[in-house]
């Protein structure tokens, strides 16, 4: 009887919550898994179809028909919230570390908060609260970073004592806590009548819900969705969305043009009780207790209680499917140590009188951030899935961005770290999936200092170079697959330290860096970034410059043989990609761009190159090695290995050509470090890397050269006060923003895409402005360090967030990068930021909410583009463009 209590009780709650939903959805409920009539038919055609009944999909129907599309279909092979709704805990917590996430999980819980009084279902919304509690010093930092963001942005938080822990929650033991983080506003609902309550709202305004319906493929046509084939007939459409929560992998790759969505299931157990003997409060705060792997809520007079285990049980590797995700096969074994740490939590429900353990089955992605976006292959085709257990956290703000997305074009937030062309087809691997769900699960409580890397997964795209630096104490980070080194242990260190060297404060491998910085600047280093992506365009006749010229923002009308730094805009202005184009010939191009750009720029470009057979885009980035030279004897190596004069009057800033490197032929050599340092970028085809390799190292063997690694170059485009996408990028940016004003040809004599949008800003001014702050009393030695996101304080008021941060060997101070706005005192309407406006303030930066004086400034220093001084020899207060 308890096995079917869940089930039986979501029934109870649907009938007693809207007893007209059965007429007016057109379907007849049972308890029962076989199939039910169908009394309306599907329509021939609609605008947009998403299958998925949860959370998900009724959060996108609400969203779409609200913001006026009326042709909707939704479409659910079982029950409505059927699937991981109906188990979902029902915690609405916006203690999310990723900016977007925590906008996302706001919206959500004002939506959920109105949307009883919209519809008349009953949401079961209640706001309870809830106490993040801290084990340890690390975890309070980590607490006090989330709660600086969360207090910028208007929320209620509060960092409390462990006594105010049991003020607030009588139950709890506090004896080992050093803290916690209180919001006040976080909620409790029921997901099932939330998803529910969402489909009401949207049939009421037109949309078309069949249940009992399954989607067999999604029919695709010259990339773009035309249509759905169902169990029950086809139904034409211009949109698509999988909202098939566990089973949007599958329903991807259902088709003959599959689309690729990376979540996998793992089992997640979460235990009920029945009520104590004094039963709890309503309205008692939801309890997380990460060191512990817990959560713990009131339910029904009793508790709520699940967590993320250390191993991690995944499930349906190979694809299992079921209409209804019924309650999986009790494990006590595998639930002990989680209660356990409830038992030493709360030691009062010792005698408690245990109802149900629930097992059900849980998407999680390669990343922990969920996946939306439309699909790189296909257009139309939309994606919302993988909620890594945070489901209806997300539900309402995911709802709305996306539907966003279809409507506009775009959504009115930058949500690339939740986008789908994030990643590619290598992490769709089922095993890959299997492994990384299973180091992914347990993260979601694990501490998260900066700089952590993924263990599982790994060393599946490397360069030719890769046991050749492995071998000589390279130290590896992923980025989008790709194995990047992040600096190089010197002989003799200790190894064991530096690999679990995990801190807010100053990490171990601070000297090293520090080491590889020196050699940069005053001999040679190399760097594999083998990693970037690379693209050739080129065509018949003038087709592809032509079609660059409209992409982009700088004038690529160059002569052959130079490199132009550009962004490629979207029709607001801002950055869909930030790249150097080289031209190899007068028809032929070459593109470097970031290493994660790989799936999204194909994308861009591929839907907006006309489609000619005489233009033709090539991914390259596999037939490339890159090697970056740095230093100012990085000239002397490549003219003694090439026999050919590398100075400035031979080889001038900017240029590309192809050239002999020892034995070595067709080498593309550009005059670029992406740092700002003096040197060369090779573009080695990948059978001759290991030969280039070896010579360039023998040959700098006199001119002290070393190896270095990304840690290195972060700190010296920081200083340099280089913007990277992706960072400090995004598709909200703007060049005119963010003082690349030199990047744009406004009088290039073609109109590009965003021209109009920069010529206005020209014109009127921008809402923020990129600055560089110089961190003034801060001690790098004992203070908290500002890694990325920490606000910045104007005149004591806030003006916006730290995009990215590192020390500066050369300063040697840390510097931060950040977008300053101009919020009007009364009113918060933002206005114009001008340069007197970030030269007249007194700036802040919040580390964890402790606040540091910061110098600020619109431009680098001079100096660090001529010579290496020292800290005290630095103007701090002189600045020139450069």
């Amino acid at each position: 009887a308890a096995r079917m209590f869940l089930r039986l009780l979501s029934d109870i709650q649907w009938r007693a919550a809207h007893p007209k939903w059965r007429r007016m959805t057109g379907s007849q409920r049972s308890t029962s898994s076989t199939a039910e009539p169908h009394p309306v038919s599907l329509p021939a055609q609609a605008q947009v179809v998403i299958c998925g009944g949860g959370i998900m999909g009724t959060s996108v129907a609400y969203h779409l028909s609200k913001m006026g599309f009326k042709d909707i279909v939704l479409l659910e092979q079982g029950r409505l919230a059927a699937g991981t709704t109906r188990f979902c805990a029902g915690i609405v917590s916006t203690a999310r570390p990723v900016s977007i996430e925590l906008k996302m999980a706001h919206y959500s819980n004002k939506l959920y908060q109105q949307l009883e009084q919209e519809t008349g279902v009953q949401t079961g919304y209640m706001k309870t609260g809830s106490i993040s509690l801290a084990q340890t010093q690390d975890r309070l930092i980590s607490l006090k970073r989330i709660a600086s963001s969360l207090n910028v942005m208007g929320i209620p938080c509060e960092i409390i004592s462990p006594k105010k822990v049991l003020q607030l929650h009588p139950l709890i033991n506090i004896h080992d806590l050093v803290g916690a983080m209180y919001l006040p506003e976080d909620a409790l609902v029921s997901s099932a009548n939330v998803s529910l309550a969402l489909a009401t709202a949207a049939s009421r305004n037109g949309v078309q819900i069949h249940e009992r319906t399954s989607v067999s493929h999604v029919t695709i046509q010259k990339g773009r969705v035309t249509g759905v084939e169902t169990d029950r007939g086809r139904i034409q459409c211009e949109y698509f969305v999988n909202c098939a929560g566990q089973w949007a992998y599958e329903l991807g790759h259902s088709g003959e043009e599959p689309v690729h969505i990376p979540v996998h299931a793992c089992e997640h157990f979460y235990l009920l009780t029945h009520p104590l003997q004094e039963p709890l409060s309503s309205s008692l705060p939801t309890i997380v207790d990460p060191d512990g792997r817990i959560y713990i809520r009131n339910w029904q007079g009793g508790i709520l209680s699940g967590g993320f285990e250390k191993n991690p049980k995944p499930l349906f590797t190979e694809g299992r499917n079921q209409l209804e995700i019924q309650n999986l096969q009790e494990d006590w074994d595998h639930f002990g140590p989680l209660l356990s740490a409830l038992l030493r939590r709360m030691p009062g429900l010792e005698a408690l009188q245990i109802m149900q353990l629930v097992n059900c089955p849980e998407s999680f992605t390669p990343d922990m951030r969920c996946i939306m976006g439309e699909s790189p292959t296909a257009r139309g085709y939309f994606v919302l899935a993988g909620m890594n257990s945070a489901g209806i956290s997300y539900g309402g703000g995911a709802g709305k961005y996306l539907a966003e997305w279809i409507v506009n074009g775009y959504p009115s937030e930058n949500v690339w770290p939740l986008d789908l062309k994030r990643f590619g087809t290598l992490q769709s691997s089922r095993t890959f999936l299997r492994h990384r769900v299973m180091e992914v699960m347990p993260l979601m409580y694990d501490l998260k200092v900066p700089r952590w890397d993924f263990q599982t997964g790994r060393q599946l795209r490397t360069s030719p170079l890769y046991d050749r630096l492995d071998a000589q104490g390279a130290r590896w980070m992923e980025k989008h697959g790709f194995e990047r080194v992040k600096y190089f242990v010197p002989p003799g260190s200790d190894l064991l330290d530096l690999d679990h060297s995990k801190t807010f404060y100053k990490p171990d491998w601070f000297d090293i860096v520090g080491s590889e910085v020196k050699c940069c600047k005053e001999a040679v280093c190399v760097i594999d970034m083998s990693s970037f992506t690379k693209f050739e365009i080129s065509s018949t006749g003038d087709q592809a410059l032509e079609s660059l010229q409209y992409l982009f923002s700088n004038d690529l009308d160059v002569p052959v043989g130079h490199v132009v730094h550009t962004g490629m805009l979207n029709e607001k202005g801002g950055y869909e990609n930030d790249c150097s184009i080289a031209r190899l010939s007068k028809r032929s191009f070459f593109m470097i761009s970031p290493t994660d750009q790989q799936v999204h720029c194909w994308a861009w470009l591929k839907n907006r190159l006309p489609d000619d057979s005489n233009l033709v885009l090539e991914d390259v980035t596999w037939k490339y090695t890159a090697l970056n030279l740095i230093g100012p004897r990085a000239v002397d190596v490549l003219s003694e290995l090439s026999y050919a004069p590398m100075t400035a009057e031979h080889f001038p800033s900017l240029f590309c050509k192809e050239m002999s490197v020892g034995y070595a032929n067709g080498i593309r050599v550009m005059s670029i470090t992406h740092t700002g340092e003096p040197g060369f970028v090779l573009y080695i085809p990948i059978e001759y890397a290991l030969h280039v390799y070896n010579e360039v190292m023998n040959m700098g063997q006199k001119y002290g050269i070393r190896n270095a690694g990304y840690y290195a170059l972060r700190s010296l485009r920081i200083e340099k006060f280089f913007a990277f996408w992706g960072q400090d990028l995004d598709a909200f940016t703007t060049p005119m923003e963010c003082g690349r004003e030199f990047q744009v040809k406004l009088d290039k004599g073609i109109e590009f895409l965003g021209q109009e949008v920069l010529l206005e800003q020209k014109q009127n001014g921008v809402y923020k402005r990129f600055t560089m702050f110089i961190l003034e009393d801060h001690d790098t030695d004992m203070d908290l360090w500002p890694w990325w996101g920490e606000p910045i304080f104007r005149n004591g008021r806030y003006v916006g967030k730290t995009t990215s941060s590192a020390y500066s060997y050369t300063l040697e101070r840390h510097v931060c990068l950040g977008f300053v706005h101009h919020f009007d005192e009364k009113t918060g309407e933002e206005l114009v930021v001008t340069t007197d406006f970030i030269n007249q303030g007194e700036y802040e930066i919040d580390i964890a909410g402790q606040r540091f004086q910061a110098k600020a400034k619109l431009y680098p220093f001079s100096s660090l583009f001529t010579q290496r001084r020292r800290k005290d020899e630095v103007e701090l207060s002189g600045y020139q463009r450069e």
